[in-house]
């Protein structure tokens, strides 16, 4: 009995989310087919010109957005910000620092230092079982 081996292939939503890119913003030959995993890793491992571009200075999809302002998604939301954004953009909303913005980075350092003490909690509970 000989296996085949299927090339495994994803939507390009699902490749573009795993290169941390907006979808709308990558050519159409990439929005219109399917990407296979090695397709996938490839684009990883050598990112073809538009794709350095895009990392570089977006648009960038709501997750990449949020990691850069130091909010969370759903802080985003609650500010108003349900668009993409350039790195250009971003940047300026750093600078102008608006009340939400600082808001929500003081809520997401709370919520960073309550996971740590939860982690070392869960250690050290672990160490003395």
């Amino acid at each position: 009995m000989t296996s085949h081996q299927n090339a495994q292939t994803m939507k390009p939503a699902t490749a573009a989310k795993k290169l941390g890119v907006y979808l709308e913003a990558t050519p159409a030959a990439f929005r219109e087919g399917v990407v296979s995993r090695t397709e996938l890793n490839e684009l990883q491992a050598n990112p073809p010109a538009w794709l350095q571009e895009l990392r570089r200075n977006g648009p960038h999809p709501r997750p990449v957005v949020a990691a850069k302002l130091g909010v969370s998604i759903a802080g985003l939301a609650r500010g108003g910000v349900t668009e993409a954004l350039t790195t250009e953009q971003i940047e300026a909303l750093k600078q102008e620092s608006p009340e939400w913005l600082v808001k929500e980075r003081a809520t997401q350092a709370e919520v960073r230092k309550e996971n740590l003490r939860i982690k070392e909690r869960n250690e050290q509970r672990a160490q003395n079982a």
